[in-house]
C-alpha cells in the first residue's frame, strides 16, 4: 500500500508523521512524507501512483473540497485527523462546526480522533457518516508516553543551566497578518458556519497583546530575581522569532529559540509555564511540571474557554510566579522534584484517549489497511518522483523571476518556494530518528529513507 502523509507545520506535526511512517514501513507499506503541493499534484498529474492520503484536516473549504475530489478521482483514498483539535477549549460543537461538514467528511474514508469528546460529537453532529469515526488517539500523545522520552536529542543550543521552558501561543507575532487570518477564514466558511468566530477573532488578537506585555513583565522579574536558572522561551511555529528578540532585548538569562520539537525541550526542562496553551496539555500528559500563569489582568480580559489554564500549578502574580518557580527549581536540585512523575489530571481523559497497550499509531495504520484491503500496491517510482519535483522547481523558479518582473498574471505559476512552516529536511537527522524509532519500538526490520527533495522524503522497507 502506498501512503502520502501530508505535512504542513513540520515542529509540531513531522515527528508523529515519522512515526506512522516508519511503524507502516515495518508492515511493508511505501510511504511519502512531504509538503501538499508535491503529493496534490503528483497523484493528479500521475507521476505518483493512488494510495492514501493523510492530511491535517477535513475543513470545508472550497479549495480543500475540489483538491480532494481530484485526489478520488485519481483512485486515492482520504483519511484524516484534525492537527488543531480544539484541545484548549471546553466542549467540540463548535469546533466540530468549524472544521468538518457533511460534504467535507464524504470525500474522507477514515476521519482519526484524538479522544472520547471530539469522537462522540462528530458521530452525533453528522450522523450519516458515523462509521467513519475512530477513536484511535493522536500520535502527537504517543510521544509524550514517558516511554518515548528517549527519543528525543537533547537541544543543541539548550543552556548549561537549568532552565525553566516558557511556551508561547500569542499571535502578535505571527507570520501571517491579522487580514490575512481573517481574509482565510472568511474564505473556508469559518463565519458563515459559526458567526461568533469573527468577534472572537478580534478578542483573542486584543488579548494576546495584553498576554504578550504581562509575559514580558513576569519574564523580567523572574530573570532578575531568579536562585540560579534560565529561562527558554520557545515561540509558537507560527510566531516570528524575530520579533520576540525584539521584544525581550536585552533581558539576562533569557534564551528565545524555535529548535527542533517542543517535546525535546519538556523533556529537559524542569518546569514549563504557560498560559492558555495546549502545549501544557501535552506537557500533563509526559508527566513533566506544569506552572499556568494566570494573573487578574489576563482572568479578567481572555474568552473563558481554556481548559489548559486549570492544569498544574497556578501562579497569580509575579511574586507567586517566582516563588513557585524557585522552589521547584531548588526541588529539582536536591532530587525531590522527579519529572515524568506527576499525575495526569482527570480532565484531560475526555480530550485525549491513552491507550497503554497499543500506539494510536499503530490503530491508524490498521484502519488503512482495512479501508483499503491492501489494494492500492503500485510501486512508487522514484526516479520518474525525482524528474517530476525538479520540474517543479525549475517552475518555482521562472515563476519568481516572473514575480520580480511584475507580471501578476503570473504570480501563482510554480509555487514551489520558500515555507517557513516546513524548513527543508535533513536526511541524516531524519534517518537517526528512524533508527531510533526502530529501537524504541523493538522493529527489526531494516528501513530505508530517501530524501527525493528537500521537503520530501520516501520511506520503506527493504
Amino acid at each position: 500500500m502506498n501512503i502520502y502523509i501530508h505535512v504542513e507545520l513540520s515542529p509540531r506535526e513531522l515527528d508523529s508523521k515519522l512515526l506512522l511512517a516508519t511503524l507502516a514501513a515495518s508492515r511493508g507499506h511505501d510511504v511519502v512524507v512531504s509538503d501538499m503541493e508535491v503529493i496534490e499534484k503528483g497523484l493528479v498529474r500521475g507521476w505518483l501512483p493512488p494510495g492514501v492520503f493523510h492530511t491535517k484536516s477535513l475543513t470545508p473549504s472550497k479549495i480543500k473540497i475540489d483538491r480532494h475530489e481530484a485526489l478520488i478521482s485519481s483512485g486515492s483514498k482520504i483519511t484524516s485527523i484534525d492537527e488543531e483539535a480544539g484541545l484548549d477549549r471546553y466542549g467540540y460543537e463548535n469546533f466540530s462546526k468549524q472544521r468538518y461538514a457533511d460534504r467535507s467528511i464524504d470525500q474522507a474514508s477514515a476521519v482519526f480522533t484524538w479522544g472520547e469528546e471530539d469522537f462522540e460529537t462528530l458521530k452525533k453532529n453528522f450522523k450519516k457518516h458515523s462509521n467513519k469515526f475512530y477513536k484511535t488517539g493522536s500520535p502527537r500523545i504517543d510521544f509524550c508516553k514517558p516511554f518515548m522520552s528517549e527519543y528525543w536529542n537533547v537541544p543543541k543550543t539548550i543552556p548549561k543551566k537549568p532552565f525553566l521552558l516558557i511556551s508561547s501561543n500569542m499571535a502578535i507575532c505571527d507570520s501571517r497578518p491579522f487580514s490575512k487570518m481573517i481574509t482565510s477564514q472568511r474564505a473556508t466558511g469559518y463565519y458563515e458556519r459559526v458567526p461568533e468566530l469573527f468577534k472572537e477573532a478580534f478578542i483573542r488578537k486584543s488579548s494576546d497583546y495584553l498576554k504578550a506585555m504581562v509575559f514580558i513583565e513576569a519574564i523580567k522579574y523572574l530573570s532578575k530575581n531568579n536562585n540560579g536558572y534560565d529561562i527558554v522561551f520557545r515561540p509558537h511555529p507560527t510566531e516570528k522569532i524575530e520579533f520576540w528578540k525584539v521584544l525581550m532585548n536585552g533581558i539576562p538569562n533569557l534564551h528565545i529559540t524555535n529548535e527542533g520539537s517542543v517535546n525535546a525541550w519538556t523533556q529537559k526542562a524542569f518546569a514549563v509555564m504557560h498560559h492558555g496553551c495546549t502545549t501544557a496539555i501535552e506537557t500533563s500528559v509526559s508527566q513533566k511540571t506544569v506552572i499556568t500563569y494566570a494573573p487578574p489582568e489576563l482572568k479578567d480580559h481572555i474568552l473563558n474557554n481554556n481548559l489548559p489554564n486549570e492544569l498544574g500549578y497556578s501562579a497569580n502574580s509575579k511574586e507567586d510566579l517566582l516563588n513557585k518557580v524557585n522552589s521547584l527549581h531548588d526541588e529539582t536540585k536536591q532530587g525531590l522534584l522527579k519529572n515524568n512523575n506527576q499525575e495526569i489530571p482527570s480532565q484531560i481523559f475526555k480530550k485525549i484517549y491513552i491507550d497503554d497497550k497499543e500506539l494510536a499509531a499503530e490503530k491508524i495504520i490498521k484502519i488503512w489497511e482495512s479501508i483499503t484491503n491492501n489494494e492500492i500496491s503500485q510501486s512508487i517510482n522514484l526516479v520518474k518522483l525525482k524528474f517530476f519535483i525538479l520540474k517543479m522547481k525549475i517552475n518555482g523558479l521562472i515563476g519568481n523571476v516572473l514575480k520580480t518582473l511584475s507580471l501578476k498574471r503570473f504570480r501563482n505559476f510554480g509555487s514551489h518556494g520558500n515555507d517557513p512552516k516546513f524548513p527543508p529536511l535533513d536526511i541524516n537527522e531524519i534517518s537517526k530518528k528512524i533508527s531510533k524509532l526502530k529501537i524504541i519500538l523493538k522493529i527489526d526490520k531494516k528501513i530505508e529513507c530517501k530524501l527525493v527533495s528537500e521537503r520530501t522524503i520516501v520511506i520503506k522497507c527493504i
